[in-house]
């Protein structure tokens, strides 16, 4: 392992899979999710992954109104790379989904590779009041629900974001989808350096086990060589084992609190910038470096920030 290899942080700040009543300290309006990306970028995340919420209820929102009064503000206060969703919430159609990065033009968004189970509702057995309606029959529904990424949702996105030579952080979930991120390759529809996030421990994709981490990395190494940067998130508790490990075989990292609330057991992370700390000392400890927002421009070959449409 290099000790001159530099790693990138992402940061997603809120996501769509935690509700308000979970942890005080998810944000929820315009200017908590503006001080939580801000706060991450400085504590050395080089992207942050944004979603949006409702700024009274905190349900998850993909309207472009509902990104815009914080998107700007952190184009104005940081040089971070800020990375759009395309996955929404899995209760939306990817017309939904797709509009905030159809409108904004980002330098990368995420996009998921594959139709899944999205098990959510184990979260019952921890948490069980609820300040918002909407909370527990968001959380019990995805006992029957399936997150729609069909082939021609796939397609669809990647057709609509090509003007806007806006990169994908490309989540996969399990196997398949390393397999199907190389159909499109092999079509031509989108185009290396792949920056593939591997999420481990979703209940419905594959899990935590360090086997799970190697067999990933090993499939991704034969699929694309060197055409790909590789990233990690662990969901939950799995966030820094799973980062460290991913670490020491040559990955790059991803932490939030749209991926875990927790900092240790029992002890929700009050800040993004808490667990991009936390990411950072294990970095650093490796005797490794973490990326600039600059350097991560160049290692994924982004546009620039100033080739966005907000």
């Amino acid at each position: 392992m290099s000790k001159n290899r530099k790693v990138i942080i992402t940061c997603a700040v809120t996501g769509a899979i935690h509700t308000p009543s979970m942890s005080p300290h998810l944000p929820i309006t315009p200017e908590e999710i503006v001080d939580a990306a801000i706060g991450a970028a400085e504590a050395g995340a080089a992207l942050v992954h944004v979603h949006a919420r409702h700024p009274v209820t905190g349900q998850p929102d993909q309207s472009p109104e509902a990104f815009e009064p914080f998107l700007r503000v952190i184009k104005q206060r940081s040089n971070c790379v800020i990375n759009i969703t395309t996955g929404g919430a899995p209760t939306m159609g990817v017309e939904e989904r797709l509009r905030p990065c159809a409108t904004f033009k980002p330098e990368v968004a995420s996009l998921n590779m594959g139709s899944m189970n999205f098990g959510l509702y184990p979260m019952l057995n921890r948490f069980n009041e609820f300040k918002h309606d909407w909370e527990r029959p968001y959380l019990e529904g995805s006992k029957e629900r399936i997150f729609k990424n069909t082939f021609q949702d796939i397609e669809n996105i990647l057709a609509a974001c090509a003007e806007n030579n806006t990169r994908f952080e490309i989540e996969c979930y399990d196997i398949g989808h390393l397999y199907t991120l190389s159909h499109f390759a092999d079509r031509g529809l989108i185009k290396p350096p792949f920056f593939v996030q591997s999420v481990f421990g979703i209940l419905g994709g594959i899990g935590p086990h360090p086997e799970d981490i190697l067999h990933m990395k090993r499939t991704a190494d034969r699929l694309f060589g060197k055409d790909y940067v590789w990233s990690v998130l662990g969901a939950g508790r799995n966030q820094l084992p799973v980062a460290t490990m991913a670490v020491s075989m040559g990955g790059n990292v991803r932490v939030g609190l749209e991926d875990s609330l927790w900092i240790g057991p029992g002890q929700l992370a009050k800040t993004n910038a808490e667990q991009v700390r936390a990411a950072r000392q294990i970095i650093e400890g490796m005797g490794l470096q973490i990326a600039t927002s600059d350097e991560a421009r160049e290692m994924l070959q982004l546009k620039g920030g100033d080739k966005v449409a907000f």
